[in-house]
């Protein structure tokens, strides 16, 4: 048996009642047999006539968001969950990308022909509610305990080029080796320049999922290699022990990573990077996002990482300063950088600001800037370390 959330009951009851029978699948099924935790269930449901039908009968259980529609598919909230109730469908690759796929909602096929569709057999394990069976018509359980990934059709999985770095972030977030089968695939759809035809945004999403979610990224990474993902990442192209060393740094930010995503992805893509040149730096981001900010952001921590032994670099100091140090530590950590040389970005920051220059009774004027420029010559000449040593200098400073 599964188990599942008892509140869903309310919801399994009713759509019974009306004859239709769901099927729980996917992500809440495979993680639940790996003994992870999943606040997302996807149920699809058969005997239905129509979307508006199940539109109709959720809503009494939470707003319906029907962004999906075109898809067959009703997202509601419940308390902490979120569930996507799908009807059956099969797809026809019409053109090129992710979304080139003509829908046809079929609620009278079967479980199995249903499940043809679906990319990994790790993924098309069910779970039927009411007969409490775990429905399993390509193995997807047998697989899970021998930790491989595997494909559903080859036929349907190389229609969809996001399946490449859906393979690359699976295989690393559940440390699962990779079957022939789906390597060879893989490889037959980038040396067809299907990657090309990801928007970024897409592409970006499955390089979070890898950075946020696996405790080895580097598994994904090496698949990737291994498809021969490198030609079109070609920035990533690098001597073997250079690789070897970003892999490495890569894997150890991933077993201390900070409270904040945001943080966490920029952390990974910088290290990600470590090794390459500005130019290639700013080809791999423009691959994956819009952002400006973001190699701004990571050239910064590249030149502090590459600076930090010149405790007397103004320009440091000029990049260090517009970089929240609860960011940059942790990079400079998985770089192994000594730990002696990561104090000194305390040595850089300035520790006299101006409230301590009023308090000394000092009103605003253009003495300030001077002040300040004068008391951060002082602290980079190691006069003084502490906050009790700098008001003493600032004290002794004005009176003369």
């Amino acid at each position: 048996m599964i188990e599942y959330p008892n509140k869903l009951d309310k919801i399994f009851d009713k759509l019974d009642k009306h004859n239709i029978k769901p099927i729980i699948i996917g992500g809440f099924v495979r993680d639940y047999l790996l003994g992870m935790e999943s606040k997302d269930v996807d149920i699809e449901v058969y005997n239905i006539s129509s979307y508006e039908k199940l539109e109709d009968i959720l809503k009494e259980f939470g707003r319906v968001n029907s962004v999906g529609k075109s898809f067959g598919v009703c997202k509601i909230t419940l308390d902490d969950l979120e569930l996507d109730f799908s009807l059956p469908r099969m797809d026809s690759k019409i053109s090129a990308g992710h979304r080139g796929f003509d829908i046809k909602i079929e609620s009278n096929i079967d479980f199995v022909t249903a499940t043809s569709r679906r990319d990994f057999t790790i993924n098309s394990i069910g779970y039927d509610i009411k007969n409490q069976k775990i429905l399993d018509p390509y193995n997807g359980v047998k697989d899970l305990k021998k930790r491989i990934l595997k494909i559903v059709d080859k036929k349907t999985f190389n229609q969809d080029p996001l399946r490449v770095l859906r393979a690359m972030q699976f295989c690393a977030r559940f440390e699962l080796r990779c079957d022939k089968t789906l390597i060879s695939t893989c490889q037959e759809m980038i040396a067809n320049n299907m990657l090309k035809e990801l928007s970024k945004e897409r592409i970006y999403k499955e390089f979070k999922k890898l950075f946020l979610k696996s405790q080895k990224p580097s598994i994904g990474l090496i698949f990737l290699a291994q498809v021969n993902g490198l030609n079109y990442f070609d920035e990533l192209q690098m001597k073997n022990e250079l690789w070897i060393k970003t892999l490495t740094s890569i894997d150890k930010f991933s077993n201390n990573k900070t409270d904040n995503k945001n943080t966490n992805i920029t952390i990974s893509l910088a290290l990600l990077c470590y090794e390459t040149d500005a130019g290639k730096i700013k080809s791999l981001i423009d691959k994956l996002s819009d952002k400006k900010n973001l190699f701004k952001k990571i050239y910064s921590f590249h030149h502090i990482a590459k600076h930090i032994q010149n405790r007397d670099n103004k320009l440091l100091y000029e990049v260090t300063k517009k970089i929240d140090t609860k960011e940059l530590i942790p990079f400079l950590k998985a770089l192994n950088i000594d730990n002696k040389e990561i104090k000194n970005i305390d040595n850089i920051k300035p520790i006299i600001c101006g409230k301590e220059i009023l308090a000394c009774g000092i009103k605003p004027s253009k003495e300030f800037s001077q002040i300040l420029k004068r008391a951060y010559e002082a602290q980079i000449n190691k006069k003084f370390k502490t906050k009790k040593e700098v008001m003493t200098w600032l004290k002794n400073y004005l009176h003369t």
